[in-house]
């Protein structure tokens, strides 16, 4: 029985094929009205040193037993990133597996534990698929009190595109949630066969025509580190610093931190809000 065409692959070539023009990759134009708004796969072909039936077949998502340096050379005829080339290393290969239930993830007391005590800087632990699993008090504060929200609810991809409360909490709200879809797209290489994860996409992409237009860029993404902006309900306007860490023995789960140069008006927006979240009553 044939199997069926790597699709993923078969987009993901596509998509970054169409971001190179010809001057970029360093080669003139082949004559004749182009219908592509990249290069085209005579091209790919020509840069990577394959044949263009190789190609071809390669790119319409057909199994064949690509080798390390193919990739390699598609990778640099491309020009993609670490993260690209990675990810383009993993949907080539992809494992031969049913979808399955993951388990559910918990974070251990020791992380919970840091996690509380950083009280001056909003924090979470996000799991796979952008879950929120955990979040500081003054986490809670900035973006929304996470325990209030169904277990379901707790995904931050669902909350930036379906509650119009975050649309307005980002100062540039188009960034942060191209950046979300883009993570998605990363942990959908590394594990495609994820229930959860087909029905996040499921739902958003029914829900959400930006987030559907967005997808199927198969831009691929991780932020690690850089600058958040936030225009807050109560504090206003806020600019903060994001670190991004992975425990040891759980690269699922990822610790955020934000923070704000000391002596900056973001720094005072932070005091204010963890003030006024202190002074709210409890649950």
């Amino acid at each position: 029985m044939a199997q069926e065409p790597n699709s993923e692959l078969r987009d993901f070539l596509r998509s970054r094929r169409a971001k190179i023009t010809p001057e970029e990759a360093g080669l003139a134009p082949l004559p004749g009205t182009r219908r592509v708004p990249g290069l085209r796969r005579e091209e790919v072909a020509q840069l990577a040193g394959v044949s263009v039936d190789y190609y071809v077949r390669l790119e319409r998502g057909r199994h064949l037993n690509v080798s390390a340096s193919v990739l390699d050379a598609i990778a640099r005829a491309l020009q993609l990133n670490e993260l690209e080339r990675a990810h383009l290393f993993r949907i080539a290969r992809p494992t031969r597996s049913r979808p399955r239930a993951l388990p559910p993830q918990s974070v251990r007391p020791g992380l919970r534990l840091l996690l509380d005590s950083l009280t001056d800087v909003p924090a979470l632990v996000y799991g796979r698929r952008m879950d929120v699993l955990a979040a500081n008090h003054l986490a809670r504060a900035l973006y929304t009190d996470f325990e209030d929200q169904p277990a379901r609810s707790r995904n931050m991809a669902r909350l930036v595109f379906l509650d119009d409360t975050f649309r307005t909490l980002y100062a540039d709200w188009e960034d942060a949630a191209r950046g979300i879809v883009a993570s998605l797209r990363l942990y959908a290489g590394r594990s495609p066969h994820d229930p959860a994860l087909a029905e996040l996409v499921g739902e958003l992409s029914v829900q959400d025509a930006d987030f559907r237009r967005w997808w199927a860029d198969h831009d691929v993404f991780q932020r690690t580190h850089g600058t958040k902006r936030f225009h807050h309900p109560v504090v206003g306007e806020l600019v903060l610093g994001y670190e991004a860490f992975a425990p040891v023995d759980d690269s699922e789960q990822t610790l955020g931190v934000l923070t704000a140069e000391p002596g900056s008006p973001s720094a005072e927006s932070l005091r204010l809000l963890a003030s006024w979240a202190g002074a709210r009553p409890g649950p």
